[in-house]
């Protein structure tokens, strides 16, 4: 009979003939026949199934082999005897070079039939040591996967006892090694099935062996923290992980991360491979797993782990969004990843490229998944935002792309912040700075926070930003008495002179330390730099005292007299004078008061008032005693927002108006110059700045510094509770108030009162109106009638004639910017650019300003962001904006530049004239070689740097080749997120590129 099967079989006949005489062999093989035709027909079955060259074959053999076994058991197990196994397992069947494939289905369909002989037991044991043998010797996941099936049918042959141990941990290596060859889908979802049949055998016998979980995943974790394997380990090793039941998890990691025989590399290794596996599909819990061990090392304060770590992966881990079939588990990955990473903008800033292509991709997928993701990814980047604000023009894009999108409140933002930090004491990352390979491309350096010292650095930077100021500081002799400018003077140096990126501020700081100011709390800028400015001139004030008790001992030379009986440089450099006039309404007599000033605080007039724009007229007061009648147009004048206003008599006269304007920001269709004559106004067609007016311009309904100003200087009501006392009345009157300025610094600074006492709250709180800043102001200036007298007759630029004023022009030099809604938090950062005299040396120097026809407007002038360690180059555009994007972003401290003119034509002369003699600042000895030591220090600690990361980095697992997830997105853009994220996977070489 076996003849007549195999002579059928081998026939050229039709199958469906061939499946006839079949049928007909297979019933006769039903009917009772000898042991030996039996065997003969085993023997037959076995070879068509083990080495059949069609499935057709195949399927012939099985089903003889079937009948045989249910209606001829006793010759069956005498032929599938435990020697015919072991010979099958150990040597195979088929010619060498050519065995058969099929050995253990052809064992699992045999068993079924032997299950109940005196030779099962037998059979068991054999197989017990064979499959265990078979795991050892590293099969292909199809043969693994025949093995995990006969096991899971049969589970009297999984190996028990040490054996059993033994095989779960060969059974991880073998996953461990798992690789998928074809870039078919068919053949991915087919090796998808094989991993999960095997990593469902693991989790079979950790259900009836729980001993048994520890020790496989301890090996497991020796795999993927292995620095020594030459591939790494398959991603289907998260297939493992998928199984290890939840409550095991925090033993299993506070194992793991008070372990010393477990390196750092190792811990680097293993956590990074972890994190690959965001990218296998179809995985339960494996982003808990990640989150859960990277919470784990913060515990243990392995933050450099964890930052190497976040700043080599969060680029995949973030890409992975573009799928589907892994987006959940990967956005929780990420959301941790960027959450926790809170001590630099280095992970988040890593994203920036990628995050509009991925909104707008998640937008056309236009799916649950990918609506509720786009929420969530959002809201985290408002998280960052709020984090890590001052980077107006790198957040810009990212703005625009989420703009539509739900913005969470603060109290969310600070929850999920607080949540998620690694430390809560932040002195714990003092010393994990972002690391900076090199300058800025500006060639500008930055200054490291020390702690939330940003409204410190912000101020450093515009100090030193203003040329004339950093140039007579670094010109400073040595042994000057004044030990907080010789800092400052080493800072600024340092600042000038350093290769490194950014420099720590540090020595100063403990130096300049308003001691009222808590270590570690964020500050008032603006109060801060009051602070530093009255430090350094009264540091100098008690230098010129001693001179004079030197000069009476006659101890000194005539050379060092000159010197010292000059003013301080901060009075040179930042020092005005006001006039305060008060004028009792009774008896009209009228008092005054000038005083000096390094800042002008403005308040912002009350909500009710309108204001005009950026072109407001400020009505002064000539010399004497007569006050001005109030204006009847709108925006003239303002009045303060805590005194009670009154309008004047009726019977006083006003003189002519005398304007605080801008250039180039005249409402269209205006006067360039309101003031009239050959000012300091270009025409409104020729002005260079006249193209950034719609940019830089507010809305009619806006502020404007020019309007803050304005309100400044108007006239105060003083009635009620605030009334004066008049000395010629001898009795409390009310009267009105007005302040003049008399003299203009050379720097102005001005600081936006923006933070007020809210009685409801007890707290301070923040306006947030937006203030548009001219880059170019002019300032009436109060002068002697004979001065005004004399410029007037000689024809001079910005004089007023009968009004007693001239005005002052000033060039925008750095702008401070409050990022937060509260004096006590946010961040500081600031634009700042060199604003320098372009008058040429051999022009005369009369007096009066150029014309600004003929002075460039300095918008070609660079600008420059200086955000702590952070230094780009920016731009008036961006200045002007910040606040229109970033509605919490909005300027706090203005620092302008007088333009040379007849008032301070001494001080532009000396400064000039000291330009040209000492070209750039010469320092002294001990500072040039201090600069020196640090300049050679710093490159010996990058070399130093470079081997230690290089020995360190070669640990962490490489980005396989594949992942261009983003950058496939880009080129194409007909593309759903270069993998149709829509359709869960799109096409096969796409979905090869996700797993594997």
């Amino acid at each position: 009979m076996d003849k007549i099967l195999e002579a059928v079989v081998m026939s050229s006949y039709p199958n469906n003939v061939k499946q006839g005489l079949v049928r007909r062999v297979i019933e006769a093989a039903k009917q009772p026949m000898d042991s030996e035709q039996c065997w003969s027909m085993l023997e037959l079955s076995t070879k068509l199934y083990l080495t059949g060259d069609t499935k057709y074959k195949r399927e012939i053999g099985k089903e003889v082999l079937e009948v045989y076994g249910h209606y001829h058991p006793e010759e069956f197990e005498e032929f599938f005897n435990v020697r015919f196994l072991l010979s099958l397992l150990q040597e195979g069947y088929g010619p060498l070079g050519k065995r058969s494939h099929y050995v253990l289905d052809y064992i699992q369909l045999g068993l079924q039939f032997v299950l109940e002989s005196p030779s099962a037991n037998s059979i068991f044991s054999l197989l017990r040591i064979e499959v265990l043998r078979k795991v050892c010797e590293r099969p292909s996941p199809k043969q693994c996967a025949k093995i995990s099936k006969l096991l899971t049918q049969h589970p009297q042959c999984i190996p028990t006892g040490k054996h059993q141990l033994l095989f779960c941990q060969q059974l991880i290596r073998c996953i461990g090694q798992f690789q998928c060859v074809s870039e078919g889908e068919d053949e991915i979802m087919e090796f998808l099935e094989q991993v999960n049949k095997v990593s469902g055998l693991l989790q079979r016998i950790w259900r009836t062996q729980t001993s048994a979980i520890l020790p496989s995943l301890k090996e497991l974790f020796t795999i993927i923290s292995s620095t020594e394997e030459q591939e790494a380990p398959s991603n289907a090793l998260a297939s493992v992980v998928q199984f290890v039941p939840l409550e095991l998890m925090d033993g299993v990691i506070r194992n793991l991360t008070n372990d010393d025989s477990i390196t750092d590399v190792q811990m680097m290794m293993a956590i990074g491979r972890m994190i690959d596996w965001v990218s296998w599909p179809l995985g339960k819990n494996i982003d808990k797993w990640i989150i859960a061990l990277l919470k784990g090392l913060a515990a243990v304060k392995k933050f450099s782990i964890l930052i190497e770590v976040t700043l080599s992966k969060i680029e995949k881990v973030f890409s992975k969004l573009l799928y589907p079939i892994v987006r959940e588990g990967a956005l929780s990955v990420l959301q941790y990843m960027l959450l926790s990473f809170q001590h630099s903008h280095e992970a988040f800033h890593l994203l920036l490229p990628h995050i509009p292509r991925l909104v707008a991709s998640l937008k056309k997928e236009d799916s649950n998944s990918a609506t509720s993701s786009l929420e969530q990814l959002a809201e985290l980047i408002h998280c960052m935002f709020f984090r890590f604000s001052g980077f107006p023009d790198l957040y810009e894009p990212v703005l625009e792309a989420v703009k539509a999108l739900p913005i969470p409140n603060e109290d969310r933002i600070k929850h999920l912040l607080g949540q998620n930090a690694w430390t809560s004491q932040k002195n714990e990352l003092a010393s994990f700075y972002p690391r900076l390979a090199s300058k800025s491309e500006t060639g500008k350096i930055g200054l490291i926070n020390l702690g939330n010292t940003c409204y410190m650095n912000s101020i450093i930077q515009s100090l030193f930003m203003a040329s004339d100021f950093r140039h007579s500081v670094l010109n400073l002799t040595e042994g000057n008495s004044q030990p907080l400018m010789t800092k400052l003077q080493w800072l600024f140096a340092f600042l000038e002179h350093s290769q490194r990126p950014a420099i720590s501020p540090e020595s100063f700081l403990s130096a300049s330390w308003p001691p009222w100011f808590t270590p570690g709390a964020q500050q008032d800028c603006s109060e801060y730099l009051k602070y530093l400015l009255d430090r350094l001139h009264e540091e100098e004030k008690t230098g010129k005292r001693i001179y004079q008790k030197l000069k009476e001992s006659s101890l000194m030379s005539q050379a060092v007299e000159h010197h010292y009986l000059n003013k301080t440089l901060i009075e040179k450099m930042f020092g005005g004078k006001m006039m305060t006039k008060i004028r009792c309404l009774k008896c009209l007599n009228v008092s005054s008061r000038e005083e000096a000033f390094t800042d002008l605080s403005l308040a912002f007039p009350p909500s009710d008032r309108n204001v005009h724009g950026s072109t407001s007229v400020l009505p002064v007061e000539e010399i004497g005693p007569q006050f001005i009648e109030p204006p009847e147009s709108a925006g003239q004048l303002m009045g303060s927002p805590w005194i009670q206003r009154k309008a004047p008599m009726a019977s006083d006269h006003a003189p002519p108006p005398v304007s605080v304007e801008t250039l180039g920001f005249q409402e269209p269709g205006g006067a360039a110059n309101p003031i009239g004559g050959d000012g300091v106004g270009v025409d409104a067609a020729k002005d260079p700045l006249s193209t950034f007016r719609e940019q830089a311009c507010a809305p009619k309904d806006s502020r404007s510094v020019p309007d803050l100003i304005n309100y400044f200087l108007s006239p105060e009501r003083l009635t009620a509770e605030n009334k004066y006392h008049c000395e010629k009345c001898a009795s409390l009157q009310d009267a009105e108030k007005v302040a003049e300025l008399t003299e203009g610094p050379h720097y102005l600074i001005l600081t936006l009162l923006r933070f007020s006492f809210d009685p409801r709250t007890m707290k301070r709180k923040k306006i947030l109106d937006n203030v548009s800043i001219p880059v170019v102001l002019k300032l009436p200036i109060l002068v002697a009638p004979e001065e005004t007298e004399e410029v007037c007759r000689r024809g001079k630029d910005g004089a007023v004639p009968g009004s007693g004023f001239t005005t002052v022009v000033y060039d925008l030099c750095s702008v401070v910017v409050h990022s937060g809604i509260s004096s006590e938090s946010g961040h500081y950062y600031c634009y700042s650019r060199e604003c320098t005299d372009t008058v040429p040396h051999g022009q005369p120097r009369d007096g009066g300003p150029k014309p600004a026809s003929d002075k460039q407007l300095d918008f070609e002038i660079q600008w420059y962001l200086f955000n702590d360690t952070r230094v780009s180059f920016s731009s008036f555009e961006s200045v002007s904006n910040v606040t229109s994007f970033f509605p919490k972003d909005t300027a706090y401290v203005l620092f302008y530049r007088q333009r040379p003119g007849r008032q301070s034509r001494l001080l532009h002369e000396a400064l000039a004239e000291a330009g040209r003699l000492h070209g750039e600042p010469s320092l002294h000895k001990d500072l040039m070689e201090a600069i020196s030591k640090d300049n050679i220090l710093f490159l010996q600690e990058q070399e130093k740097e470079a081997r230690n990361r290089a020995a360190y980095i070669s640990a962490l697992p490489k980005s396989p080749l594949w992942w261009r997830d983003l950058d496939r997105d880009k080129d194409d853009d007909s593309s759903s997120g270069g993998c149709s994220p829509a359709a869960g996977g799109g096409g096969s070489g796409s979905f090869h590129g996700l797993v594997f």
